[in-house]
């Protein structure tokens, strides 16, 4: 009997346990994805209690800038009216730096910040070093001179005269680190004497000078603490709710992110959105496909066709006219007028007619085409490489003849790629709190919910077997043969038993 007391017991604590478990395992089911999610808000939301603030804060991602230079083969030639031929140098390798400050946290749910950049040469990653020489059109000449187009020839006659007193000329040949980061002009001088404010660069003149070692301007976001359907959407920028570059109030607008987190929870319709103070303009990326960075799943989103369109082809870019072929979009409106033109690295994506009219071009998806890949949980980049070109608009000017017989062409002058990867201490902690512990919690819920079925069914399967025959199984034996009925003629043995009368005999 203690035998199968004790069997009994530990079938019933089995039963319990199942119980318990499936119970636990049902309740996960149902409160898991809600604890997951308020988990997630809590850690992306800028806020310095947040898991990812101090990521937000200062970038822990080693972020890298790959500049490549096109080598004008031919300007004697350009200048005679033929077709310039490029020829592509580089890269020259830059480690970018970026810090906040000026943190400012206000009452209705934003947060104020400058972000600082700064950039080091980095020899064993580049293909050269700063001091190889290039040869690039002369932007302060061709873009004074394309301003004085429709000026009278007399303005245009005392330019040229300038110009050569200065010993300026349409083609320069200057060094990388000069062209990246200033170099003394003597025509810089004598516009800003004369015309100050024309330029935004007191000293040197470079196309990254005004980049380095400064801020993009103050940047004013939602920390979704309060309000999690605007989280890390920009409010304003330098105080402003929308710029005046464009000639359009939808161009014009300040949408999405400050480009370095967005909000969680995507779904392949969903697009990526930010705000770009170097394109002096929002953009917008779409969802191309789903992918796997180091464990952790991610959506690739690249830019649309539709990016550098001209109004034309996508009637919501006639604000960044005037236009010219599709794949290219006119800055000029917020660059000191200079006759400057954005667009994908050899024109990709373009109308073929820009890379045609350059030898030397060879457009390219794999090599040229942006993308970012992001955490769709949680908004956060894994990897990223964001390519841009930047084009100069030329033509001979009647009257200003250091432009000779130049035949327009939006010639490219450089192209840049900024690139970064999670990787290291941030990267394992990324995936071990917000990849592997859900996925973990995931499979435990379920596992739970079985085990506790299976438990459940160990009392039962007990008290099923318990109740088996009394007598121990035996059966009559077939070799005793069959049994046989009583005969009439004697009495029953079950009614003398239980004190019947026997049956009267017939």
């Amino acid at each position: 009997m203690g035998g199968h007391a004790k069997a009994r017991g530990a079938a019933a604590a089995l039963g319990v346990l199942g119980l318990l478990c499936a119970v636990l395992g049902a309740v996960m089911i149902a409160l898991l994805p809600s604890l997951i999610e308020q988990q997630v808000l809590k850690n992306v939301r800028i806020h310095p209690s947040s898991l990812s603030f101090n990521m937000w804060k200062d970038i822990p991602v080693p972020f890298y800038l790959s500049v490549y230079f096109f080598n004008v083969l031919n300007p004697d030639k350009v200048l005679k009216g033929e077709k310039p031929q490029v020829q592509e140098l580089g890269p020259y390798v830059y480690r970018e730096f970026r810090h906040k400050t000026n943190i400012t946290f206000h009452d209705n749910d934003t947060v104020s910040f400058l972000e600082y950049r700064s950039y080091q040469f980095q020899p064993a990653k580049s293909r050269g070093s700063e001091s190889d020489y290039v040869v690039v059109p002369n932007i302060l000449v061709m873009s004074a001179s394309m301003m004085m187009e429709d000026r009278p020839m007399s303005l245009k006659l005392m330019m040229t005269l300038a110009f050569t007193t200065l010993g300026q000329r349409a083609f320069m040949n200057r060094t990388v680190g000069e062209i990246m980061w200033g170099y003394d002009d003597p025509l810089m001088s004598l516009i800003n004497k004369y015309f100050p404010g024309m330029f935004p660069f007191n000293g040197k003149f470079g196309l990254f000078a005004e980049l380095n070692n400064s801020d993009s301007g103050l940047f004013t976001v939602f920390t979704g603490v309060k309000n999690f359907s605007r989280i890390h959407l920009v409010d304003k920028w330098n105080g402003l709710s929308k710029v005046s570059f464009w000639h359009s109030d939808q161009c014009n607008m300040i949408n999405g992110t400050a480009g370095q987190m967005w909000a969680p929870f995507m779904t392949p319709e969903s697009s990526l959105e930010f705000y770009s103070p170097d394109a002096c303009r929002s953009m917008k990326l779409i969802y191309k496909e789903s992918g796997v960075f180091e464990g952790i799943p991610t959506y690739r989103f690249v830019a649309p066709k539709t990016l550098f369109a001209n109004g034309s082809d996508y009637p919501p870019n006639e604000g960044f006219c005037p236009c010219m072929e599709s794949g290219i979009q006119n800055v000029s409106t917020c660059r000191f007028n200079a006759p400057l033109f954005l667009s994908h690295p050899h024109f990709y994506d373009g109308d073929p007619a820009l890379a045609e009219a350059v030898t030397g071009l060879h457009p390219n998806q794999e090599e040229h085409s942006l993308f970012l890949d992001i955490h769709p949980v949680t908004g956060v980049p894994m990897n990223c490489s964001v390519k841009m070109q930047l084009n100069l608009y030329i033509k001979a000017v009647k009257g200003i003849g250091q432009t000779g017989s130049i035949e327009p062409v939006v010639l490219p002058l450089l192209w840049f790629g900024e690139s970064g990867a999670m990787e290291g201490e941030t990267l394992r902690s990324f995936y071990t709190q917000l990849v592997l512990l859900p996925k973990v919690l995931h499979y435990a819920q379920y596992v739970l919910l079985g085990l506790g079925c299976v438990l459940l069914l160990v009392p039962v399967v007990y008290q099923v077997r318990s109740q088996g025959p009394k007598d121990g199984g035996r059966r009559p034996s077939l070799a005793a043969g069959p049994e046989q009925p009583p005969s009439p003629h004697t009495p029953l043995l079950q009614d003398a038993l239980h004190g019947q009368p026997a049956s009267p005999q017939a």
